[in-house]
């Protein structure tokens, strides 16, 4: 039997000016629950947590917390007002020991100092001070709203540990796949002003969501196909009673101002990358590159070949010089010792986290024509301003809106119009994940899968990684620098491989100068494995069939359940379907990680 919510918002309707912004939108969090909510960037998920923790006020619906429940909310955009020291801000309105105790302990795990002053703090240091802040009194409920943006990786996997042992209710907003799907038991989904609930985690949702709008699509043309029957009747039936009739045709009405009144769902991105002449084969040579700061190493003895096609990513911890070490690969800055050669005919696109080259004072229309006319020139075609906004899913109603009161995901998809114009061959992105929502993140995906040059990425995002990169050159601490086959996950199975004690620091976080003690050098390998055993070489051949026959299932049993009538008619196949369908995925994922270590280990052994 579930426990009664602890907190739930219920028939929520909000308007913002003429557009509503919530229509009935429901919520609700039961003690100990991981929810997270999911929907498109301007659909109101932050308006709905802000409230939840009472901070908005509805134009109607319920608001119900149970008395004595304590609810802590972290800000997207966290201000420090009222104290001037972390320490301060962090342990204000604490009055209980064990709580300040748990405070400074979350200050220490988080390498925060508590004299330290809270001006000119990074991004990332700011959101590990906010989220000291709202853990610290062990709170019933938890909102967090983009609680890992400016987190680096070793930040990210510390809290996602953090939050796992807290017996607080978590309601989570985030663009990272891997944290919602790591963190999540349940997904409430807002769109269109309307929440939907799936009891199940973030990593089955998007098979849900695309099944959802397949249904609308479905019951949609149900409807068209509904007017039509009665426009002909109208036309062509034969007259019965009078008062019959005239309600038919009131009928018929109602039914068109249904299909008027209906919004479809939003729209995706429609962009393309105008690409430039090939490149040269060799891209980028980095030979024996070093590069200090004063006392501190940021790169040390690092070579690497970078080819025509290849995408290269790179990670590791906030200082530890991913943008020195991006600078120095395309040659924006020379090294101390060492040197890059670049190769022929590049032509670059830089695309920053800075969101440079925007005027403040421009508007979205001066951003995409660079304040002349009206048309947009991509490449060597030109496209009308309007058009080229409502591909990247601008209203041409904001045309004249000022660039600086943009939001964040906003601002990111008008960079993203702006860099996308420019003919490329190597494609140099810095956080290029910061801000957008899922769908933008995979148009961001395709566009780099199609992309025919090279990409050089900086990204904290491990599910982006997984999905985009053929390599990943991670810091490993003092200056030292590995390069490893494959995406991030590929990484961490290659780096435990060839540590026989395990990756036992992975979810630390970096203490002061040195970013990881145990990774001062390139980890070491096991020699004594010449080849695969007789039972490795069996499972090599035989896990690439069993994962075809896997997905032919998953495919089949997913057809299966799309039919909306199946429970009403047979919920014993429905169930027994259901069942099996979780268990191939589940055995799946677990084949597909098997296969890729043991290809792994076959490439290492014969390479």
């Amino acid at each position: 039997m579930s426990s009664p919510p602890i907190l739930y918002l219920q028939d929520v309707n909000l308007t913002f000016g003429v557009t509503p912004l919530l229509e009935g939108a429901d919520l609700s969090i039961a003690p100990g629950e991981r929810l997270c909510v999911v929907g498109r960037n301007g659909s109101g998920k932050s308006t709905l947590l802000k409230i939840a923790a009472g901070m908005v006020e509805p134009d109607s619906g319920e608001r119900f917390v149970q008395p004595g429940i304590m609810v802590s909310y972290l800000d997207q955009d966290p201000t420090f007002k009222g104290a001037s020291t972390i320490g301060e801000y962090v342990l204000a309105e604490l009055m209980d020991n064990e709580d300040k105790q748990r405070a400074f302990q979350l200050m220490a795990d988080l390498r925060l100092s508590s004299d330290q002053g809270l001006e000119n703090l990074s991004g990332g240091e700011k959101r590990r001070v906010a989220l000291a802040k709202v853990m610290a009194p062990d709170p019933d409920i938890l909102l967090l709203d983009e609680p890992t943006n400016h987190l680096d990786l070793p930040a990210i996997e510390w809290l996602e540990n953090a939050l796992k042992s807290l017996r607080s209710a978590l309601v989570l907003i985030s663009h990272d796949r891997r944290f919602l799907s790591n963190m999540s038991q349940s997904t409430l989904w807002l769109d269109r002003g309307k929440t939907s609930l799936l009891k199940k985690g973030f990593n089955h949702f998007e098979d849900w969501r695309d099944q959802e709008i397949e249904l609308e699509i479905m019951r949609l043309q149900k409807l068209d196909r509904k007017i039509e029957r009665e426009e002909h009747w109208v036309r062509y039936g034969v007259s019965g009673r009078r008062k019959r009739n005239v309600k038919r045709l009131a009928e018929l009405s109602a039914l068109k101002k249904q299909r008027r009144d209906h919004q479809g769902p939003a729209g995706n991105v429609k962009a393309q990358v105008s690409e430039a002449d090939m490149s040269g084969k060799l891209v980028v040579k980095a030979d024996k590159i070093a590069k200090s700061f004063g006392d501190k190493k940021i790169v040390s003895q690092f070579s690497t070949q970078i080819k025509r096609g290849d995408r290269v990513g790179l990670v590791g911890a906030n200082g530890a010089g991913k943008t020195t070490m991006l600078n120095m690969l395309i040659g924006e800055l020379e090294p101390d010792v060492g040197n890059v050669r670049l190769g022929k005919n590049l032509q670059m696109l830089v695309l920053d986290q800075a969101r440079a080259g925007i005027k403040r004072d421009w508007t979205i229309k001066d951003a995409l024509t660079d304040g002349a006319g009206d048309y947009v020139t991509i490449g060597e075609d030109k496209m009308h301003v309007i058009g080229y906004m409502k591909d990247f899913l601008f209203h041409p109603s904001q045309m004249r809106t000022p660039a600086n009161v943009l939001s964040g995901g906003e601002l990111a998809r008008l960079l993203l119009a702006r860099g996308l114009r420019h003919p490329s061959n190597v494609l140099i992105m810095d956080e290029p994940t910061n801000d957008l929502d899922l769908e933008t993140l995979d148009l961001l995906q395709e566009l780099i899968a199609d992309y025919q040059g090279t990409v050089i990425l900086v990204s904290h995002d491990r599910d982006f990684l997984d999905r985009t990169v053929t390599s990943v050159i991670n810091s490993e601490g003092e200056g030292q620098w590995v390069e490893y086959a494959g995406g991030y996950s590929d990484m961490l199975v290659q780096r435990k491989a060839g540590d026989v004690g395990g990756d036992k620091d992975a979810h630390k976080l970096p203490e002061g100068k040195n970013l990881d003690k145990n990774a001062t050098s390139p980890p070491p390998t096991h020699k004594a494995i010449t080849k695969l055993s007789y039972k490795q070489k069996y499972a090599l051949e035989q896990l690439p069939g069993e994962m075809r026959e896997l997905e032919t299932l998953i495919a089949d049993s997913k057809k299966l359940l799309f039919d909306s009538t199946l429970f009403t008619k047979d919920p014993e196949l429905f169930n027994k379907t259901a069942m099996a369908l979780e268990k191939a995925e589940t055995r799946l994922a677990e084949a597909e990680a098997e296969w890729l270590e043991l290809e792994i280990l076959r490439e290492e052994l014969e390479g």
